[in-house]
């Protein structure tokens, strides 16, 4: 078991918040249109600050731990691209002002830290309590993989979601931004802005996010703390990552696919885990520097197969996967295909 004292949880946490103040202070203070030289530079910022983590903590606690937290960090961040996706297309949906975007995206990681917080607790408390939930977590993440390849070639339909309808239903939403504010006055009513509702759907869509991707992440290590910092520096670079690839996105036509694959895998691993635990010792388990192997494997070819498919057909255009069926024509232009073409 991995002992981490009071001080180093107070530390992490303390760390983590004031890089999202530091986010938040920066689009806080200049809205601002992101360029490519800016993306760059805060990615390779927060990708340094991951690693830099990484290391400390390897010669802290050892390579097992090491290897787990680097794992970990590589399932969250390639789960993390998916997101991407996602978010180009409430960003086009619901006509997200350049200006006002870094605050949205910035505002969604802190919802997505909070919400992943809070399933990590509950998560490591009931695999503590109950060794049948690695077959649960197992499972669902069979499911999920089963689901995501099925609609691979579909993109979620944003105003379906239950969470912005709900939102829709309870708060009567402005025609205008109105300078980036939650709510405003319009005619003497307080109304909500649209920026409201796509802090909303974010909200809603970090939450089935993250009912993916700690089972997923709790598949290559089960101590809390190392599942709490591997999501925590995945989502902090999230933010820099949107406006570096939001334009190369729809080239990872394998994407959905890849991911499916390695959310399968996770889920074997799990199950396997849990009959090893359970059912009888000699059932074999998949240790955690072959699962970084075979991760690290599939992003690989996930990508240049996508790029190569791209580069000899480029009406190919990758889709974010779902979960269900959507409710759209056939034949509807994607948000991403929008994004585009704007």
């Amino acid at each position: 078991m991995l002992e981490v004292t009071g001080l180093a949880w107070g530390v992490t946490i303390g760390a983590v918040v004031l890089l999202l103040a530091l986010d938040l202070i920066v689009a806080a203070l200049k809205p601002h249109r992101v360029g490519f030289r800016e993306a760059v530079l805060w990615s390779v910022f927060y990708i340094a600050v991951a690693v830099l983590f990484g290391v400390i903590f390897w010669n802290y606690a050892g390579s097992q731990f090491g290897i787990e937290y680097f794992s970990g960090y590589i399932v969250e961040k390639s789960l993390s691209v998916d997101n991407l996706f996602v978010f180009v297309i409430i960003m086009t949906t619901f006509a997200v002002p350049e200006e006002h975007q870094h605050k949205v995206l910035t505002f969604g990681i802190v919802l997505a830290l909070i919400m992943r917080g809070i399933f990590i607790a509950v998560g490591a408390t009931l695999l503590n309590a109950f060794s049948f939930m690695f077959l649960v977590f197992g499972l669902l993440l069979l499911y999920t993989a089963v689901q995501l390849f099925r609609h691979r070639d579909e993109d979620p339909d944003v105003e379906d979601n239950a969470v912005v309808k709900g939102a829709r239903r309870l708060f009567p939403v402005s025609d205008d931004y109105h300078g980036g504010r939650l709510f405003a006055k319009v005619d003497g009513k307080r109304l909500a802005t649209p920026l409201f509702i796509v802090l909303v759907a974010i909200g809603g869509i970090d939450l089935l996010f993250a009912l993916d991707s700690i089972p997923a992440v709790f598949g290559v290590t089960s101590e809390a703390y190392i599942v709490f910092a591997a999501n925590a520096f995945a989502l902090l670079g999230l933010r820099a990552l949107f406006f570096l690839v939001k334009g190369l996105l729809d080239r990872l036509v394998y994407l959905s696919t890849g991911l499916a694959i390695i959310l399968a895998f996770i889920g074997v691993k799990l199950i396997l885990h849990w009959l090893h635990v359970d059912i009888s010792p000699s059932v074999p388990e998949i240790p955690t520097t072959l699962s970084l192997g075979v991760i690290i494997g599939i992003l690989a070819i996930v990508t240049v197969a996508s790029l190569i498919k791209t580069r000899n057909d480029p009406d190919q255009k990758a889709h974010a996967g779902s979960l269900r069926a959507s409710k759209k024509a056939p034949g509807a232009v994607s948000a991403s295909e929008q994004e585009r073409d704007r």
